[in-house]
C-alpha cells in the first residue's frame, strides 16, 4: 500500500508565497510521475503542474512563471513553490503520484488567497 501526504496550505495576502509538500510512503518501486492539481468551488479539478522522473515539467498557462515544481526522489516527495499568489488561486490542492503505473491521491489541502 502507498500512502501519501500534503502539507503546506494556508491563507496569504495576494502576492504573497506559499511552499505545498507531498510524501509517499509505501511500498514503491518506482516513480512516474508527480503532479498538483487544483479544485476551486464550482469548478473542475484541473492540472496544475507536473514533473516526470527524468525532471521534466509542465504547467498550466495560469501558473507559469509563478509556480514551480520539484521532486526528490530519494524522499518521495514533491514541492510546488508558488509566488505571487492571486485570489484566484485559491483552492484545494492535490497531489498525485503515479507509482509503478497506478495513481495515488493525497487528500488535499486548502489554500486561500485573501485579496
Amino acid at each position: 500500500q502507498v500512502q501519501v501526504v500534503e502539507s503546506g496550505g494556508g491563507v496569504v495576502q495576494a502576492g504573497g508565497s506559499l511552499r505545498l509538500s507531498c510524501a509517499a510512503s509505501g511500498s514503491i518501486f518506482s516513480i512516474n510521475v508527480m503532479d498538483w492539481y487544483r479544485q476551486a468551488p464550482g469548478k473542475q479539478r484541473e492540472l496544475v503542474a507536473q514533473i516526470t522522473r527524468g525532471g521534466s515539467s509542465t504547467y498550466a498557462d495560469s501558473v507559469k512563471g509563478r509556480f514551480t515544481i520539484s521532486g526528490d526522489n530519494t524522499k518521495n516527495t514533491v514541492y510546488l513553490q508558488m509566488s505571487s499568489l492571486k485570489p484566484e488561486d485559491t483552492a484545494v490542492y492535490y497531489c498525485r503520484f503515479v507509482i509503478d503505473y497506478r495513481a495515488y491521491w493525497g487528500q488535499g489541502t486548502q489554500v486561500t488567497v485573501s485579496a
